[in-house]
């Protein structure tokens, strides 16, 4: 694989300590979910990424089949639970709103673009992920 691109981030103190990007651009305090302390998790950190890679990706993906969307919104909702054995996993809900097609459309370019973004390519057949499609 030809390698376009790479980031490094460091964490220190798990889910209670402070994540960042080692060039210093980005940096996130973390906190548990439902701690009420103030923080990011990596759930929410991974959504965020997902959200915008995936949003990316179908604009790239529509341009190679010639769709003409006009608008596109992608929202990632991103679970954490633990397996009947006994380790943790996470549990996806990708919501895509397309502006421009049809029902048919629309379908085939979320599919499409399901099978390129790279955060997809990362779960396929480790994490659940549905897929939601809506057009506006």
């Amino acid at each position: 694989m030809k390698i376009f691109y790479k980031t490094r981030a460091t964490a220190t103190g798990g889910r209670s300590g402070h994540t960042a990007l080692d060039d210093g651009t980005l940096g996130f305090d973390l906190a548990m979910p439902g701690s009420g302390k103030p923080g990011a998790n990596p759930e929410q950190l991974f959504a965020l990424g997902y959200a915008a890679c995936f949003d990316n990706a179908l604009t790239m993906v529509a341009k190679q089949l010639k769709l003409a969307v006009t608008s596109s919104k992608t929202s990632v909702e991103v679970g954490m639970g633990q397996t009947a054995e006994g380790g943790y996993a996470l549990d996806i809900d990708l919501y895509v709103e397309v502006g421009g097609l049809n029902e048919a459309e629309a379908h085939k370019l979320i599919e499409a673009t399901h099978k390129v973004c790279p955060y997809s390519n990362a779960t396929r057949g480790n994490v659940d992920v549905r897929l939601h499609v809506s057009m506006t």
